[in-house]
């Protein structure tokens, strides 16, 4: 099964649109969002074309499609109007005979893992960086730690992205569908 996997979307109407675009082309069952939905945060400059009711307008019809993580900047407010949950800090998640812990990162990253074990995957947005690295902890052994980066306010000079999990294969991809990183779970 195709997974979409996609973060810190901060409001951004004219991004989200282009996000669930994608993710209709993709062919991918379900939408994992990663927090960071509506709000910008006092952190982060407005994002392009910021309308949180637009983007909660493209985000309720696909309500049985979504499973989603709470964000630093998301609130009990924000539950309000989602029609999807969004306030657990993570997810357990088994696919293709893997674990992958789901969380937004501001909580549990790799400097504060969370409970996983050798050979499990930490998926997590917050850091806005994209990243599909397979690294060896000194706590758990050997885990892949996944970030799609953000789809609306990327750093460190990368695109907006997103990834994909198919066939044991993580990608990240832009918005225009260009693979930028990839990696062999």
């Amino acid at each position: 099964m195709k997974i979409m996997f996609a973060s810190d979307i901060h409001g951004s109407a004219f991004y989200c649109r282009r996000m669930v675009e994608r993710y209709k082309k993709s062919g991918a069952k379900r939408l994992v969002l990663l927090g960071d939905i509506l709000y910008h945060g006092p952190r982060n400059d407005l994002p392009r074309d910021y309308a949180p009711k637009e983007v909660i307008a493209m985000l309720n019809p696909l309500k049985h499609e979504i499973y989603a993580v709470r964000g630093n900047c998301d609130t009990e407010v924000d539950q309000m109007v989602l029609e999807f949950p969004i306030m657990a800090d993570y997810g357990v998640l088994a696919i293709e005979g893997k674990i992958l812990y789901a969380t937004h990162g501001h909580v549990f990253n790799e400097e504060h893992l969370p409970p996983v074990l050798p050979g499990d995957i930490l998926v997590h947005g917050h850091t806005h960086l994209l990243r599909a690295d397979r690294v060896d902890t000194a706590d758990c052994g050997p885990i892949c730690i996944l970030n799609p980066g953000s789809v609306s306010i990327p750093k460190g000079g990368n695109p907006p992205t997103y990834g994909l999990l198919e066939d044991g294969v993580f990608t990240i991809l832009t918005l225009d569908g260009e693979a930028v990183k990839e990696l062999k779970l």
